[in-house]
């Protein structure tokens, strides 16, 4: 059969496409090689995402997600057999915390992240790391439910999952509320406190961070319901199996040790313990050998 010229081009652009495809893949076809070849691990931070990755100013970066992605690359360095690895913070925020993996500037996003089937065509995910939801924090006498913020202005971190999950819940429930952007939780803690929103929208463990270490807690509270139900993973690269499985492995072995319980507490507070539904996830998520 003959190919005709414009046949040829074709095919030409074809292959071109393909191979700039599989280039870009190429990337992170071999995290293991790369972290193994420079004996060091990128490990990529918010600052802005308390109590699970927040930067630790002249100090090391900190959270609950920090701290088990640094547990993870002991594990990791166990698997490879070698003493230690040095551990690289890459500080990222959320609006292109995914560019860090993608563009091969980091190995790890140690935060909050929600895992979605959308973000799943941009990174890959690890086993879950905690589960949380979104809810509502508001001024003493505020709102009690999204039905009354109708009329009022309630504030959200921008680029989230929260803020798409906020939006849709309001036009699902006929809810005429201005929703509120803000750049970092601390900016949404503070529009709330001024009284620039009568409400702030985020996952409940970060309100109660907030809330905790606000100028006057007592003067806010965070709603007992969750309005939604979300799997916390780390991000990585897309596509690359065998890091994911060593990822994935070091996990499992945090999980099934016990070790989670400590990290637990060292984030969230000598006398913290897992709720029965983390607990669950722990032991449901690791994987055995």
């Amino acid at each position: 059969m003959k190919i005709g010229k414009l046949g040829r081009v074709a095919c030409l652009a074809a292959l071109a496409a393909a191979a700039t495809i599989y280039a870009s893949s190429a990337v992170f076809a071999d995290t293991l090689g790369s972290i193994r070849s420079s004996m060091s691990i990128r490990l990529a931070y918010r600052d802005d995402a308390p109590p699970f990755s927040v930067g630790g100013g002249a100090a090391l970066p900190k959270g609950f997600i920090v701290d088990l992605c640094r547990a993870v690359a002991v594990d990791l360095a166990r698997q490879m057999g070698v003493a230690q690895l040095k551990v690289v913070y890459v500080p990222v925020t959320a609006a292109n915390r995914f560019d860090a993996i993608r563009q091969g500037k980091a190995d790890i996003l140690c935060e909050a992240t929600s895992e979605t089937l959308a973000r799943r065509k941009l990174v890959d995910f690890s086993i879950p790391t905690f589960a949380d939801g979104a809810s509502l924090m508001i001024r003493s006498g505020g709102p009690q439910s999204l039905q009354g913020f109708a009329g009022l202005k309630v504030g959200v971190l921008g680029g989230t999952t929260t803020e798409k999950t906020l939006r849709n819940s309001l036009k699902a429930d006929g809810i005429n509320a201005t929703v509120m952007l803000a750049k970092t939780h601390a900016e949404g803690l503070q529009m709330l406190e001024s009284g620039a929103v009568a409400g702030y929208f985020a996952d409940r463990a970060i309100l109660q961070y907030l809330q905790l270490n606000s100028s006057a807690p007592e003067k806010l509270a965070v709603a007992d319901n969750y309005l939604t139900v979300e799997l916390y993973a780390l991000g990585l690269p897309l596509g690359d199996q065998n890091f994911r499985l060593a990822v994935d492995t070091a996990l499992s072995h945090i999980y099934r040790s016990g070790d989670i319980g400590k990290i637990f507490r060292g984030s969230f507070g000598a006398g913290a313990e897992p709720s029965g539904m983390l607990r669950t996830l722990y032991l449901v998520s690791g994987l055995q050998d």
